[in-house]
């Protein structure tokens, strides 16, 4: 009796198997036919365009989605001023709402600006909404801004003489430093992420380092998407060559990506070395003593603008500044080593003032080379190549010819670089883009039908409905519908017959697989017991 009771169990359980196996395999094939239909698939055909709107003509150099969700961003300068500004729908022919007589944040008398100098970066803490917490990096001058004293990055630890660094252009070595510093939205408020401006004295000195040149220094900032750690972008420090091998020392923490815990901040203070912060347990130092704690990655000259793809964490993707010959885009790894000045992209560099054996390597194997990237010879021929300016992965309905695709561009845009990725291998190529006709302000041309004059570019920003803006000289650009510049995208009709997914439809396809995989996963243990 209890062996046909168990059979009869076992039967059961086997047809409740195929039935859960049949249902779920039909709603994620339903799932993935809804995502087709919105366009949410990596094209392999390159866009014949890319359609952009003018919404603002103001110039800033850095844009950040306001961690409420809403439609609000905060787009800062390098003088020193933040402000919020509300983005209009697409196709609204709205512009961007923006008062700047209102700044939400102003440390103009704090900041150091210059052509390469100013504020660089500004993050929001994960939890901003509840505890209002954000931090900007920024240059300042130790003989004109209080509180500028960090200890210099040329030093005993690296075989650095600071006195041995010749005086650039009257400024003497670290003099000019990097600050990433912390405020606050505001002290008292229980509900932060509605306040309009913010106390400009600082909450805390997070990280201040002295530079040794007026030379290439990065400084973004991003939070890790997965971790929670703060990521800082350093460059190398000089304006040629790498003369004194700092992005490729270990204990330099110039030309690197540093990787630091700014919520648990006793452990370098006390130690009297960079900053209040605490250094993350599985950093690379963890498994290589010779590396400096905060170091993540190395071997970058000039990092420019990064960001974590929002539908794959692990995708974390920077442009770096070359020199003479190549711009490229690398895919950061913990520990990697990107080449410089030893390789400026694939290829060997050789620097004229570089000191005897700086750039010698024993083996290339271990160095990552770009996985995107372009020659100078390949931009506009006219200007020349003055640097890249690293995107972000294209995750926006609004052009879903252009949804997978990392976009990237250089200083002087002669077009739009896109890329595609299979197993993590990179194709890219240079798109057109032209403003469309019907833009809320007017967009200046070059010539009639070619690329718009819109200036040097800065940076890109992307916004909460994960639309990509470009922040320019001469304003603020979104990419839009490309049926406004007449390029045809045979999926846009589709797209915009249908109301947009109220979460990501890719994030929706790895739960459905994953709560897939759990069942199956217990009807097997299930069996496993009955046998």
């Amino acid at each position: 009796m209890v062996v046909v009771c168990n059979v009869f169990a076992l039967n059961l359980l086997l047809l409740y198997g195929f039935v859960v196996s049949c249902t779920l395999s039909m709603q994620l094939k339903d799932l993935k036919n809804d995502a087709q239909s919105y366009g949410i698939r990596e094209t392999r055909q390159a866009p014949n365009g890319v359609c952009l709107e003018k919404i603002e003509n103001g110039s800033y150099i850095g844009m950040a989605p306001h961690p409420d969700g809403s439609n609000r961003v905060f787009l800062w300068n390098q003088q020193g001023k933040v402000w919020i500004a509300n983005v209009p729908e697409d196709g609204s022919n709205g512009v961007l709402e923006i008062d700047e007589s209102k700044p939400f944040l102003d440390i103009t008398d704090h900041v150091l600006f210059g052509l390469q100098f100013g504020v660089m970066g500004m993050e929001f803490h994960p939890n901003f909404v509840s505890n209002g917490r954000f931090f900007v990096s920024y240059h300042c001058d130790k003989l004109r801004h209080s509180g500028c004293l960090g200890r210099c990055s040329c030093n005993s630890e690296i075989d650095c003489d600071p006195a041995t660094l010749p005086i650039d252009s009257g400024i003497a070595p670290c003099q000019y430093q990097i600050v990433v510093a912390e405020f606050t939205a505001n002290a008292t408020a229980t509900t932060p992420f509605l306040v309009e401006s913010s106390k400009t004295l600082e909450v805390k000195r997070i990280f201040t380092m002295g530079l040794p040149h007026k030379g290439v220094y990065g400084g973004q900032i991003l939070f890790g998407p997965a971790d929670g750690f703060l990521y800082v972008m350093t460059g190398s420090g000089t304006q040629r060559g790498d003369p004194y091998n700092f992005a490729q020392n270990k204990r330099s923490l110039l030309g690197k990506i540093l990787r630091i815990d700014v919520d648990q901040r006793n452990e370098v203070h006390d130690r009297g070395l960079w900053g209040n912060y605490s250094i993350p347990r599985d950093n690379p130092y963890s498994t290589d003593k010779q590396l400096a704690p905060e170091v993540w990655a190395l071997g970058l000259r000039n990092p420019w603008r990064c960001s974590f793809d929002s539908e794959r964490p692990s995708y974390f993707m920077c442009g770096d500044s070359g020199q003479d010959m190549y711009e490229e885009i690398d895919m950061i790894t913990k520990g990697g080593n990107y080449g410089w000045p030893v390789y400026e992209g694939p290829y060997l560099f050789k620097p004229a003032n570089a000191q005897e054996g700086s750039t010698s390597y024993s083996s290339s194997n271990s160095l990552i080379f770009p996985v995107m990237g372009y020659n100078h010879s390949e931009t506009y021929k006219t200007i020349g190549s003055a640097f890249i300016i690293g995107g972000y992965f294209y995750r926006s309905q609004t052009d879903p010819c252009l949804y997978g695709r990392y976009l990237y561009i250089d200083l002087y845009p002669d077009g739009i670089w896109s890329g595609t990725e299979n197993s993590r291998n990179f194709t890219s190529s240079k798109t057109p883009y032209r403003c469309a006709r019907d833009s809320p302000i007017h967009c200046e041309s070059i010539a009639e039908d070619v690329m718009p004059a819109i200036g040097c570019v800065l940076s890109f920003g992307e916004d909460n409905r994960k639309d990509i803006h470009m922040l320019t000289t001469t304003g603020v650009y979104r990419v839009t519908r490309p049926s406004r510049c007449n390029y045809h995208c045979p999926k846009e009709r589709s797209v915009a017959s249908k109301p947009g997914p109220s979460v990501s439809m890719s994030r929706k396809l790895w739960e459905r697989e994953e709560h897939y995989t759990l069942l199956i996963s217990s009807m097997l243990m299930l069996l496993l017991n009955f046998v």
